[in-house]
């Protein structure tokens, strides 16, 4: 069976040129090496390089290999580069909702920095009015739900983010401005 350690020994064949200097880059003595090339030729049924020409040449069957090396290895690499993020918070998804539309005004700006901070975590924001994010949050569906309205829920906790001031906005001329200034509710 072909595994990954193959293709990085070819790898490192063909970016060394010689045994001993393959053997250095994959962590191997050039024993065991050796003992890699000549198993997996034995698996194979065939030889992957000629032996003793300087440099070396790889065979019909190695040069193939070095294929299935180069589109493979690349991927490899890339996906063991994720893990490390992923593993080092490093990257992720952050699934979030909000339910407050006036919300957005500062929002955006602030997942602006989140992002400058750290570009490796795909945000997913989700909003509607159909959509229910406290019930999506305690089912782990959502990280984070941004709300006015919080309802004690188990397992939520509340953080709040900041104080807000709801105000009345009414024109100078309003009848109603008039009926505010004589009302004790709207002096409080």
């Amino acid at each position: 069976m072909l595994e990954i350690r193959h293709l990085k020994t070819l790898e490192a064949l063909r970016e060394c040129g010689s045994l001993v200097e393959a053997a250095e880059r994959v962590h191997l003595t050039q024993s065991a090496l050796s003992h890699q090339i000549k198993d997996l030729e034995a698996r194979l049924g065939q030889a992957l390089f000629i032996r003793k020409t300087r440099p070396l040449r790889f065979t019909t069957a190695g040069l193939r290999l070095l294929q299935l090396a180069d589109d493979i290895l690349p991927t490899v690499r890339n996906t063991e580069r994720d893990l490390a993020r992923l593993a080092g918070g490093q990257s992720g998804r952050l699934h979030m909702a909000i339910e407050c539309h006036s919300c957005y005004q500062w929002l955006m700006p602030t997942l602006d920095k989140f992002r400058d901070h750290w570009p490796e975590v795909e945000l997913d924001l989700a909003s509607g009015f159909n959509f229910t994010p406290l019930p999506a949050l305690t089912r782990g569906d959502l990280d984070l739900v941004v709300t006015s309205d919080p309802d004690e829920l188990p397992g939520i906790h509340y953080e709040p983010l900041f104080r807000y001031e709801m105000l009345l906005a009414v024109s100078n001329t309003n009848r109603l401005l008039q009926l505010l200034h004589k009302c004790p509710l709207a002096r409080a």
